[in-house]
């Protein structure tokens, strides 16, 4: 599923990942790695909890977010960034599907461009191709290494004062608890008016 939550904890300030010490580095793939496995495993059970308390019925009510968005559309925009990041994953570049939208001037935009390419998607293909992707992320971040983890020149296009963990963490786990509010809110608020 598109929503997930980190069970656990690591450094992902990026404080670790600037020393020049080579121990410091993998000490933040491990970090990083610990990190994703266990929000990876544990995500899936939380999301699938909660999208069974929305439930199908619900999913395309608007309000979500402060944008208006939907479930669906909180989905699909996850589902989104983690088909980025597989992608980037498995060519090693960033010339992914949404490259064009990486270089938008701001977060909002891109948003908003990704609602507008997935709004009129029917649920049950946001729903499939939220299973598929993150099946799909798994795989690609069981290959990572420590250097396609903090080494911004193994990616083509990758602009060099990046660090790809942070890329990956940003569209994923560190994104998460974001939307899960969103959604225990809106549900909060579905309960009290019914």
């Amino acid at each position: 599923m598109a929503l997930g939550y980190i069970a656990g904890s690591a450094d992902t300030t990026g404080d670790a990942a600037a020393g020049a010490d080579p121990k410091d580095k993998i000490r933040v793939y491990q970090l990083t790695m610990d990190a994703l496995e266990s929000s990876e495993a544990g995500r899936a059970g939380e999301a699938l909890a909660m999208l069974a308390e929305v439930g199908t019925g619900r999913m395309l009510q608007p309000g979500v977010t402060g944008e208006g968005w939907s479930v669906k559309d909180v989905i699909a925009h996850n589902t989104w960034n983690e088909r980025e990041v597989a992608e980037m994953l498995r060519t090693h570049s960033m010339a992914t599907p949404g490259a064009d939208l990486w270089r938008l001037p701001g977060n909002d935009e891109r948003n908003q461009a990704i609602y507008e390419a997935y709004r009129d998607q029917p649920l049950s293909q946001v729903l499939a191709d939220a299973r598929q992707v993150y099946d799909d992320l798994v795989r690609q971040l069981e290959r990572v290494s420590d250097d396609d983890l903090n080494d911004p020149t193994r990616f083509d296009d990758m602009p060099t004062d990046w660090i790809p963990w942070q890329i990956m963490a940003g569209c994923t786990f560190r994104h998460y608890p974001e939307h899960i509010s969103d959604v225990n809110r809106w549900l909060a608020t579905k309960e009290v008016k019914q």
